[in-house]
């Protein structure tokens, strides 16, 4: 439906809703509102005179949100959080005197940022496995199919289908392990006060340390944050938003590669992404069939590689222990770089879970360029049987300038060789020219993409179906 405003594509066109809800304004606003309630719990428990009742009433209000009202308050005061203090006091006016007490504002805009984004990866893992585990089945399946491999894009030596797709897994895993890492390393900034020195905790508690210790990971552990930084300034370290689009990134670069063999493939016919009954190549050319899902993916994959380099930017030149000049950048750039992920992981997994195998074009274009892949095993063949090598390859180089129709002959019937027809059948067996394709597929599957898929199986996510 056509809107008389701008509005995002990644949100309107191809990001889940999973993912856009997880950076909403909703989920985000109510994030600041159940810091703020951890927060008055975990100060009454170690000490500080909040009543029960505060506590309920902060609780009833969590996700009742006037929108409105905060941007009125945000209007007057021009302080986003101060709004949203004093809009969340309005629905909580037993409690509004102690909400955010002792906090400065990132501790609700740094922690509710950490907590969405661990969501945010938790639910591209989630993706990604089922992208691995897609693409191992038609590993294993094509493990055996023979074609034929590239180097700069020009006919190679034999490999097969599956040891291709299996190119595409081992990046793949790469990011799964490392966003897995990172999801459980990511630390909470806790309750850290201006500059970070908890200062103001410290005045709460008249001066005990153990407290605004025990209070710091109280609420790290009510958002199941193993553990908080020790060091901070205002803000936790920008470098940790580096670490994450490190993670992003390496989706879209992976991503991109995958999606652009696939699109050279398709131009050789070899494999295709599904192709609809009534779907459209071209306005003009009714032939037409587009990998229009492979480009889409290095499309939004360009998108994603060049967002990267915005935290970066934001970690270089933060000034001492804060400004604010990373605000409205990170409030675009993170969003949106998980936002268009997590489109990228929709698109890869339905076009792994459809590729189509043309057998016939492969085996014809293997038949084509057969003499050229034989050359080196017929030179082998020939010194083993006591030919110069330096002659045979001289010979080999010049029919390999002429029409090759006659080639298999022409070894046969050139003495200099030394070669039988039974000799030559050998040297030209596909088999003996995949090498180790097929069981190095095996071999990787069952070492290194199985065990993954096994211990993360309780990582599930709804793919959205692919309608544009």
């Amino acid at each position: 439906m056509p809107h008389s405003r701008f509005r995002s594509p990644l949100t309107e066109r191809y990001a889940s809703n999973e993912m856009a809800e997880i950076f909403s304004d909703q989920k985000r606003y109510s994030t600041f509102r159940k810091l703020w309630l951890k927060l008055a719990i975990a100060q009454k428990k170690i000490g500080l005179d909040i009543s029960d009742v505060q506590i309920n009433e902060m609780k009833a209000s969590i996700n009742d949100i006037d929108f409105l009202k905060v941007h009125e308050y945000e209007k007057k005061f021009r302080h986003d959080v101060v709004a949203h203090i004093h809009a969340f006091g309005d629905k909580c006016p037993k409690a509004k005197s102690i909400i955010h007490l002792g906090a400065t504002s990132c501790y609700v805009t740094d922690n509710a940022d950490l907590i969405l984004m661990r969501e945010g990866i938790k639910l591209l893992l989630s993706k990604l496995i089922k992208i691995i585990h897609f693409l191992s089945d038609f590993a294993k399946k094509e493990a055996a199919t023979a074609c034929i491999g590239y180097t700069h894009f020009q006919p190679a030596q034999p490999t097969t289908v599956g040891k291709r797709a299996c190119l595409w897994l081992q990046d793949l895993l790469m990011d799964f392990n490392q966003g897995k890492n990172l999801l459980g390393s990511i630390p909470f900034l806790g309750v850290k006060g201006a500059t970070g020195t908890q200062a103001s905790f410290l005045n709460l508690f008249d001066g005990d340390e153990q407290k605004v210790k025990e209070l710091d990971q109280s609420v790290a552990s009510s958002f199941g944050f193993k553990k908080t930084l020790i060091i901070s300034g205002q803000t936790y370290s920008r470098k940790i938003d580096c670490l994450i689009m490190q993670f992003l990134e390496n989706v879209a670069v992976t991503t991109h590669k995958l999606a652009t063999d696939l699109r050279l493939l398709s131009h050789t016919q070899e494999i295709r992404e599904k192709f609809g009954k009534d779907q459209v190549g071209s306005s003009a050319m009714p032939y037409k069939k587009n990998p229009i899902y492979a480009e889409r993916i290095c499309s939004l994959a360009r998108f994603l590689v060049s967002l990267s380099q915005n935290p970066s930017y934001t970690a270089a030149t933060q000034w001492l222990e804060r400004s604010l000049d990373d605000s409205a950048n990170r409030r675009i750039s993170m969003p949106e770089a998980f936002l268009t992920a997590d489109s990228i992981c929709n698109i890869t997994f339905v076009v792994v879970q459809s590729l189509s195998v043309n057998y016939e074009k492969i085996n014809s274009q293997i038949n084509e360029s057969l003499p050229y892949f034989c050359m080196e095993n017929i030179l082998m063949m020939a010194v083993k049987k006591g030919a110069d090598r330096q002659k045979i390859h001289e010979e080999l180089r010049k029919l390999a300038q002429s029409d090759l129709k006659e080639f298999f002959k022409e070894i046969e019937n050139r003495k200099e060789f030394g070669l039988s027809k039974e000799d030559i059948k050998v040297a030209c067996d596909i088999k003996n020219l995949t090498g180790r394709a097929e069981s190095q597929v095996y071999e990787f599957l069952e070492k290194e993409v199985f065990p993954v898929i096994k211990d993360n199986q309780n990582l599930q996510a709804t793919i959205p179906v692919l309608d544009v």
